[in-house]
């Protein structure tokens, strides 16, 4: 028998087998078509009868780990439960985002080794690692630093932005 006779012959019952398990035709047809999609990963062979227990079987693996996930996930939930932050209002995801637009701006204006001080340094790299990806002493990376920030800030006041 191919696998699309088996297929035809096989999943109605097998659909309908998981909608009882499961009360809900969108799963049931998940874990149908998941059971099927195994049995042609998993290079099974057989007789008809021995592939439709081997499928039922599979399905009802697949249910009973997805009722696990499921309550795994409401007791997750109930010790640490999520609240949405409220919606940011429009106006101020403007302002946000014509603030990024400045600072993205006043980066692009510095000139690379400023850059990728200021970015690295905000990203929690140390001393001994700028002074490494920039190729300099450990002991001139605080002069350094400043002296970016500086330029950054003026960047930022000829924009009209403060930093």
């Amino acid at each position: 028998m191919s696998f699309d006779e088996l297929f035809d012959a096989i999943y109605p019952e097998l659909f309908r087998y998981c909608v009882r398990l499961t009360g809900d035709g969108d799963v049931a047809e998940d874990v149908a078509q998941e059971a099927f999609v195994r049995l042609l990963d998993r290079n099974v062979r057989g007789d008809p009868a021995g592939l439709r227990a081997w499928l039922f079987r599979v399905a009802t693996h697949l249910v009973r780990d997805r009722v696990k996930v499921h309550r795994n996930r409401e007791r997750l939930l109930e010790r640490t439960p999520v609240h949405p932050e409220p919606a940011e209002l429009p106006d101020r995801v403007v302002e946000r985002e014509e603030l990024r637009g400045e600072v993205r701006a006043a980066l692009d204006s510095l000139d690379e080794r400023d850059r990728t001080l200021l970015l690295m340094r905000e990203e929690g790299f140390d001393y001994r690692e700028l002074a490494e990806a920039i190729g300099v002493q450990t002991s001139s990376i605080g002069t350094l630093l400043v002296r970016a920030r500086g330029r950054f800030i003026e960047a930022m006041d000829a924009r009209g932005q403060s930093a």
